[in-house]
């Protein structure tokens, strides 16, 4: 497997890790034992998110992803775990952070082409 597909199996991982912990810090105020969760779900997170690193991907990219991706991921779980609302406001947030994953996506794919030409 090359060090891309790597990469991004990696922040696939660090990405739903950290949603994870972040569902799970909600969960544990009724049910204290989720903690548990939280911890090894953030201490994943970072562990995995180190991992794409050394994948060679840039901080920006992979910590943007990952940082915009939990957001929208944890919103979303949020409803579907806990019934807590998205409002069109939040869903059209959540439509601009998919969006400005992509820009810097392109964006870093750009500036490899510019590298190597």
């Amino acid at each position: 497997m090359n060090n891309t597909v790597k990469g991004w199996l990696l922040l696939v991982a660090a990405i739903l890790s950290e949603v994870a912990g972040s569902l799970s810090l909600k969960a544990a105020l009724d049910h204290p034992g989720f903690y548990v969760v939280v911890a090894v779900g953030y201490l994943g997170a970072f562990t995995l998110l180190a991992l794409v690193l050394r994948t060679g991907m840039a901080l920006g990219v992979a910590y943007g992803i990952w940082g915009a991706s939990g957001v929208a991921l944890t919103a979303i779980g949020s409803l579907v775990f806990f019934g807590e609302p998205i409002t069109f406001l939040m869903g059209i947030g959540i439509v601009v952070i998919i969006a400005g994953v992509l820009c810097v996506e392109l964006g870093a794919q750009a500036a490899k082409k510019e590298k190597t030409a």
